[in-house]
């Protein structure tokens, strides 16, 4: 028997425990999940959005409530996505102008008869928009994932994973801000990256550490047992000599709550969200924050991104850190499929101690919550063809930007000053030419019988132009360059050195 053989035995003991079989499987639709930043949406419109494969939208109203309806009208089932929201506070069809008010009524059928005829069709329960359960907390928007009047009783029963720092008025705590995106994998794939800290310093290889030098041993032993409801606990040990304790919390359906306490008293916290949009997609939500020690000092961030800088620009700096995961989930996901199935525990090799939480959240997923998401009926299950188009694969616009309106703003500006500069170096070129042919002209009127080399030089002005012109192209250029980033961000390990 190898070495291999024995490390893989022993771990398959440690969490022996967790292959129990649950007194009740974990209710997938009887949840509460965050599905869009609040701060980031346009209010003025409805936005299309996804929970475990249903097509749903979110809307706000005119009294700055937010609500969630299956994304279709009652009429002929066309997307109310692609409608409006008028003044009076109603989401209107954009097919036939149907109106609906928040609570899902039909109030308004301009078709109708008469008053009378179109009161009585808006009364029919078919009329009706299908009402999801939402809420705003802590900036996010959380939605249901069950519909009607015995969901909205049930979901009045149980709370969000929210974090209770963020609610914390405390001057110690410094609260970074949201980043959203949508990502080309799984959420169990992404659960289970975010539970494996050994692939950090490797896959984010110059942001979080270097690929040669920290790939050390550590264990993971369990803190909190597993639960079906409330998931289960690891710590990471040894850890470096300024850091305290490290523990990943994996809390059902969708949060990963990462917190490094350092010795001096200080914590990093990590706050994920998963959220199961549809098969081979999911939503991520996250941000830091940083807990000041006892002498007031500001622990380290994740890489740079703790760094003050405006929304917009650490939006698209993400894609930096969640690009280098990125390829890798999507093909995993992609393989794991191919095999078969809940194939996972059977296909992979973890003899190492670094995959305990890993394991765990798959036996958690097998064990506990039936396999998998249950996705709804009319939802395609295709996981196998994996995206070969670059373009595609590392899309930010449609991941993101489109649907973020700092993003937007920030993107318009960028453009106009990019459009700006290069006119202003245009500008500054015909200044420089006037200026030099003003000067030669001159120089040729009054003494022309002394026109040299040197005395024809150009004078101060026409080099001050020519800066400015070579300045203003450069920066029409960076900003070009930078624009690009809300649209496409490739990436290459294999040039990350």
């Amino acid at each position: 028997m190898t070495v291999e053989t024995n490390l893989q035995d022993n771990l398959d003991n440690q969490t022996a425990p967790f292959l129990q079989e649950a007194e009740s499987t974990f209710q997938w639709t009887k949840q509460w999940y965050p599905v869009a930043v609040a701060e980031f949406l346009d209010s003025s419109r409805p936005h299309a959005i996804q929970l475990l494969g249903k097509d749903l939208v979110l809307w706000q109203d005119n009294s700055g409530q937010w609500h969630c309806f299956e994304d279709f009208c009652p009429h002929r089932l066309a997307p109310l996505s692609e409608g409006r929201i008028e003044s009076d506070g109603t989401l209107l069809c954009a097919y036939h102008a149907w109106r609906f008010d928040r609570l899902g009524n039909c109030v308004n059928i301009p078709q109708s008869k008469d008053k009378e005829t179109e009161a009585r069709n808006c009364a029919n329960q078919k009329s009706r928009a299908v009402v999801y359960p939402t809420q705003k907390l802590q900036d996010l928007i959380w939605v249901w994932a069950e519909s009607g009047t015995e969901a909205e009783v049930e979901s009045q029963l149980r709370q969000p994973r929210t974090v209770s720092e963020l609610d914390d008025p405390s001057s110690r705590i410094v609260k970074p801000f949201w980043n959203i995106r949508d990502l080309p994998y799984g959420w169990d794939f992404f659960m289970e990256n975010v539970a494996d800290p050994a692939h950090v310093p490797v896959s984010h290889h110059g942001i979080m550490g270097s690929r040669y030098e920290d790939t050390k041993y550590y264990d993971m032993p369990r803190l909190r047992e597993m639960s079906t409801q409330e998931g289960f606990a690891f710590e990471v040990t040894p850890t470096a000599s300024n850091i305290k304790q490290t523990i990943h919390d994996f809390q059902p359906p969708c949060h990963m709550r990462i917190v490094t306490s350092f010795e001096d008293g200080g914590q990093l916290i990590l706050v994920l969200y998963a959220i199961p949009t549809r098969p081979g997609w999911c939503r991520h939500i996250g941000r830091q924050i940083l807990i000041k020690s006892d002498a007031g000092k500001t622990p380290p961030g994740l890489g740079f991104f703790a760094l003050p800088m405006p929304k917009w620009l650490n939006h698209i700096l993400a894609s930096l850190f969640l690009h280098q995961d990125l390829i890798f989930l999507h093909y995993q996901e992609k393989i794991i499929a191919k095999r078969g199935k809940n194939k996972w525990l059977g296909e992979v090799y973890t003899p190492n101690p670094q995959d305990k939480a890993v394991i765990a959240f798959r036996q958690w997923l097998a064990k506990r919550a039936g396999g998998g998401v249950p996705w709804d009926a009319g939802c395609n299950l295709q996981l196998l063809n994996k995206e070969t188009d670059s373009e595609k694969l590392f899309d930010v616009w449609t991941t993101h930007t489109k649907d973020c309106q700092v993003c937007q703003d920030a993107l318009k500006n960028i453009n106009r000053l990019t459009v700006l500069s290069y006119a202003g170096a245009i500008a500054c070129l015909f200044l420089a030419l006037f200026l030099d042919g003003r000067y030669v002209a001159m120089q040729a009127l009054t003494e022309p019988a002394s026109i040299s080399m040197w005395n024809t030089l150009p004078p101060l002005g026409f080099g001050v132009a020519i800066a400015g012109a070579i300045i203003l192209a450069i920066t029409g250029y960076l900003l070009k360059k930078l624009s690009q980033l809300f649209y496409v961000y490739k990436f290459s390990h294999a040039d990350n050195n």
